[in-house]
């Protein structure tokens, strides 16, 4: 366990798309291995690290770099990160990328009508009626990743199934032993 190499696993993808629930069952089978692992959502980060910013495209930059920045210094000392965030934009993320060498980056894919049906917060009813400025797919654009290293197509798979292809990925990669 000393000389674990780090990760930071990027889940992106729209609102309702199962980034966080995906995450959430990744992260408790790598603790259930005895991995050293930390999770970062962007809701939570976003209430803690990031209050105050709103959803401008320069604030939702400024949240995925600061997600990216803690990503970065715990994955540099031999933690795996789980990150689920939306981080709709395409140069942020592959800043943050750049950035952190050992990254792997997980298209949450979805369609737009059905993380509406999953919203249980009535988000998207909203950005619908025009309620929500700058809602991400709907009023907002979500640009996906032209190569990310897995794609999980959550409208076609469960989230078991989700989680199984990632912690495959993981251990092809190196990250994790294989069971």
């Amino acid at each position: 366990m000393e000389n674990e190499r780090g990760f930071t696993l990027w889940f992106t993808g729209l609102s309702g798309a199962g980034k966080t629930t995906i995450a959430e069952i990744v992260e408790k089978e790598l603790r259930e291995r005895g991995r050293r692992v930390e999770g970062l959502d962007g809701d939570i980060v976003r209430t803690n690290l990031s209050k105050g910013l709103s959803f401008s495209r320069e604030d939702r930059n400024t949240n995925v770099l600061r997600i990216g920045f803690v990503a970065n210094l715990l994955t540099r000392n031999g933690v795996g990160v789980i990150v689920s965030a939306i981080s709709p934009y395409k140069e942020v993320r592959d800043q943050v990328r750049r950035r952190i060498i050992d990254f792997v980056e997980v298209f949450v894919d979805a369609p737009v009508e059905v993380c509406a049906e999953r919203d249980v917060k009535g988000l998207y009813k909203k950005a619908f009626a025009g309620e929500i400025k700058e809602f991400t797919g709907v009023s907002d654009p979500y640009e996906p990743p032209a190569a990310p290293d897995l794609v999980l197509k959550t409208n076609e798979e469960g989230p078991e199934e989700s989680a199984r292809k990632v912690i495959e990925k993981l251990e092809f990669f190196g990250y994790l032993d294989p069971a």
